[in-house]
């Protein structure tokens, strides 16, 4: 099932596009990992898609009314901050406002399945404005989850985390695709980006310049025109493995 169409997506800084005829489609099941160099325009891709920016071209979520917009996808912005001091499973719930009715038993179900999928049972009753960066960034992501929706766009989820949760973070976007759930999420990391990812969309400039398996996106040529690296590729009984290496020029 598509969940989210592109079609020649245009957003532009005065005169200058940022993102220039983007096309794409996304599917249920699907782990699309956007790549690309800072500046390439992935999260003015993102939230053009979204309806946040204005555009040209078409998105399928821009064109629909905000209520069944957060009734069809859940965003997780790059920004962390948590403003208000509430308890995290008191933050957790707004999830559920999209859905506009009381709380039930069936939202606190998927409130309790959100909170120990990101293990954060332990921090349930915790003021959130008192965690660290990385917690504060588990606990929106958990809200947007507990969103119950079919498509989930997240700009750099993993950032700031230690390393067993930027896989951790990964395992359950791979979990959400055995769900159904569709996932479109911008990051940096190439390595976990091949691990972790269905499919990479590759930005360079504005333009979406290669859509594919992992492995055949970053090719050693695109990593050095497009990153200006080489890296160590391999396709192995656990997936395939990239490990940037070298720099190929100086970055842009």
């Amino acid at each position: 099932m598509t969940l989210l169409t592109l079609e020649d997506l245009t957003v532009r800084r005065g005169p200058c596009p940022v993102v220039e005829g983007a096309s794409l489609s996304v599917a249920g099941g699907e782990v699309v990992g956007l790549v690309g160099p800072n500046g390439a325009g992935k999260t003015s891709l993102m939230r053009a898609t979204l309806g946040l920016l204005p555009h040209d071209g078409r998105s399928s979520l821009a064109e629909l009314p905000p209520r069944a917009r957060a009734r069809q996808v859940a965003w997780l912005p790059q920004a962390r901050e948590i403003a208000w001091p509430v308890t995290v499973e008191r933050l957790i719930a707004l999830g559920r406002v999209p859905h506009g009715r009381r709380a039930g038993p069936a939202d606190a179900q998927i409130i309790d399945a959100a909170i120990a999928r990101m293990d954060l049972d332990a921090y349930r009753y915790r003021t959130a404005t008192h965690l660290s960066g990385g917690e504060q960034a588990r606990v929106l992501l958990a809200r947007a989850l507990a969103q119950g929706t079919p498509l989930l766009i997240a700009d750099e989820p993993i950032a700031g985390l230690d390393p067993a949760h930027q896989i951790a973070t990964m395992e359950v976007f791979a979990g959400l695709a055995t769900e159904g759930v569709g996932t479109v999420v911008s990051i940096h990391d190439l390595g976990l980006a091949a691990r972790f990812c269905t499919r990479l969309v590759l930005m360079d400039r504005g333009r979406i310049v290669a859509d594919g398996r992992p492995l055949e996106v970053l090719t050693p040529e695109r990593l050095a025109d497009v990153f200006g690296i080489t890296a160590w590729a391999a396709d192995t009984p656990e997936g395939p493995v990239l490990q940037p290496m070298t720099l190929s020029r100086r970055p842009r």
